[in-house]
C-alpha cells in the first residue's frame, strides 16, 4: 500500500463479461479489492464482474469505480 492514502487514482483494466475495461481507483481501494478477492479465493476481474452485476440491478447504478468503493467500504 501506498505510504499515505492520498494518492491520484491508478487506471488499471479488467476483463468482465467478456470485455476489457479500464477502472480508475486510489491504490488503497485497489489493496482492499486485491485482498477481498484473495479472501474469496477468486481472480479480481470475477469479484469486479460480480459487483458490475449487482451495481446494475440497482434502481440508479453508480458508475463501476464508485460500486465498487461503496461494496468494499460497505461489506456488501
Amino acid at each position: 500500500m501506498a505510504d499515505t492514502p492520498y494518492h491520484p487514482p491508478v487506471k488499471r483494466s479488467v476483463e468482465i463479461a467478456g470485455h476489457k475495461t479500464s477502472i480508475s481507483l486510489e491504490p488503497v481501494f485497489w489493496d482492499m479489492l486485491r485482498r477481498a478477492a484473495e479472501a474469496e479465493g477468486v481472480p479480481i476481474n470475477a469479484l469486479v464482474g460480480r459487483i458490475d452485476e449487482e451495481r446494475i440491478k440497482a434502481e440508479t447504478p453508480p458508475g463501476l469505480a464508485g460500486a465498487i468503493r461503496i461494496w468494499l467500504v460497505s461489506g456488501v
